[in-house]
């Protein structure tokens, strides 16, 4: 057996030999996330991909079993919800992620992002749990070694349409974007954007589980702050290079201070009772 898989992928044979068994596992550690990981890239990149290993065994640690009842499991995002993808026969799978809901300003942002399993960035997590600094630099390395897509929906969209469904437009043209159509999309969040038209599934935290939606979710963010830092620069006072756009309470004091820009969204309740103080919200 050794000889065969080799020692790192005969631990990841062992796990999902043990898992089909219905034996229970010991806790996951960083040794066993490695192990499996190694082992999704190393099929990925022969083409060979293991049903026994890549469904059973990794979709197993991601908490599908039920293994994190009664314990908190916290390893970071992972290749598995790629690799089950690709066991299941897809060929190219892309995560996606949007940024910018609740800003009272500025667009909504997503990414689409495809990963080579060969050459994946280390360090990707949820773009809120880095630095600005990490941030830049992670979405520089996945510029040049990944397949990227970011697009956008403005302010007017955003009062057309309501901000959930501009959301979804964003994604949709991030999609539409990619240098190589995917054939399995991995979604942030619990519903499905309408129009993707491709078959895929939602991921409740994905950008917290998911090494593809982490990544987008770094490179919409960093895409975003940087327009928003921009809009700053045309619209001083209202502190967008700080705060993006987020309702801070800076941010609301500068509204109530400065009035409404070109940039704000008119649909959200802080701007549309400056605008219209004696109407409510529509949407």
């Amino acid at each position: 057996m050794r000889g065969r898989f080799g020692s790192a992928r005969r631990t990841v044979y062992l796990l999902a030999r043990g898992t089909a068994a219905g034996h229970e596992p010991r806790p996951f550690t960083a040794v066993w996330k490695g192990a499996l990981t190694y082992c999704a890239r190393w099929c990925v990149s022969r083409s060979t991909i293991c049903p026994l290993i890549l469904g059973a065994g990794i979709r197993h640690w991601q908490g599908d079993s039920g293994l994190s009842r009664g314990r908190a499991v916290n390893t970071g995002p992972d290749y598995s919800f790629e690799a089950a993808a690709l066991a299941r026969g897809a060929l190219r799978v892309v995560g996606v992620d949007e940024v910018g809901r609740g800003p009272l300003a500025g667009p909504v942002t997503a990414a689409a992002v495809w990963l080579d399993p060969r050459v994946i960035p280390d360090g990707l997590n949820d773009s809120k749990k880095l630095g600005p600094d990490r941030r830049e630099s992670l979405a520089a390395l996945l510029a040049e070694c990944a397949d990227v897509s970011i697009a956008h929906a403005s302010v007017d969209e955003i009062a057309e349409l309501n901000i959930l469904r501009a959301s979804h437009l964003a994604m949709q043209r991030a999609v539409a974007g990619l240098r190589v159509a995917p054939d399995h999309l991995l979604v942030d969040g619990n519903r499905m954007p309408d129009g993707l038209g491709l078959p895929g599934e939602c991921v409740v935290r994905g950008d917290a589980r998911v090494l593809s939606i982490a990544a987008a979710s770094i490179v919409a963010k960093v895409a975003r702050d940087r327009i928003m830092a921009e809009l700053a620069r045309s619209f001083p006072g209202y502190g967008w290079e700080r705060n993006a756009g987020y309702p801070t309470p800076a941010h609301k004091r500068a509204l109530a201070d400065l009035g409404v820009s070109p940039h704000h969204r008119r649909t959200f309740a802080p701007v549309h009772k400056i605008l219209y103080p004696d109407e409510s919200v529509t949407r």
